[in-house]
């Protein structure tokens, strides 16, 4: 479609996976081609698998299912940025960068993107990740979705998960997986929609973006 921008990671076998989740898989049942009545197949996927939605419930106890995230945190208006920190996402850098303005719906994007990390199917544990710090002031400033470019917004071998806490126990939804690697800084609208599994913590998501008219 004219204007849009896909920016899900395609569930595929050469995704890659979180070191403990369930990588996803796609096995026929029947198959027109050796009599069956037509073509079906099943899928094995996690809820963390490629793309998606984390909700509360993922790090908070009592925290809302992904069934509860409401749809306008996850669609309207976001900004898309650049990092350049090699590293990680931390204040000082995203304060630059924001210019000190936090944005309703945020989508980072790094070197995780630059060096196409969603289209390797080896994880990499040395992603950029957001600081806690950083999650803690884009809450303060008001934001209402955080989303990145790699399969957790968390630093890998976390003690504690306190980006995750910090955006999931104010009730800030996460995007993860986002495949942003041809995606230029800028305003879009942002349509994101995880599939609606009843009393999940989190679930796969198409999401895409729109540039402004």
């Amino acid at each position: 479609m004219k204007g849009w921008i896909d920016v899900t990671a395609p569930l595929q076998p050469r995704l890659p996976s979180y070191p403990g989740n369930r990588p996803f898989s796609l096995c026929w049942v029947e198959r027109l081609e050796s009599g069956g009545p037509c073509n079906l197949s099943a899928l094995d996927i996690g809820s963390h698998a490629g793309t998606h939605v984390d909700a509360p419930l993922h790090f908070i106890e009592e925290g809302a299912p992904i069934e509860r995230v409401p749809l306008a945190d996850l669609c309207g208006p976001c900004r898309v940025v650049d990092i350049d920190d090699a590293r990680r996402v931390d204040l000082p850098e995203l304060r630059r960068t924001l210019r000190g303005r936090v944005p309703e719906r945020l989508l980072l994007r790094t070197r995780n993107s630059r060096r196409k990390l969603m289209r390797r199917k080896s994880f990499a544990k040395d992603f950029v990740y957001l600081t806690p710090e950083a999650a803690s002031w884009l809450v303060e400033g008001g934001a209402r979705l955080v989303g990145i470019d790699y399969l957790s917004i968390e630093r890998f071998g976390f003690k504690s998960p306190d980006t995750h806490r910090a955006l999931l126990g104010a009730g800030v939804p996460i995007i993860e997986g986002l495949e942003l690697s041809e995606v230029r800084p800028g305003s879009y609208e942002l349509f994101c929609m995880p599939l609606l599994v009843t009393g999940a913590d989190g679930a796969p998501a198409r999401a895409a973006l729109r540039s402004p008219a």
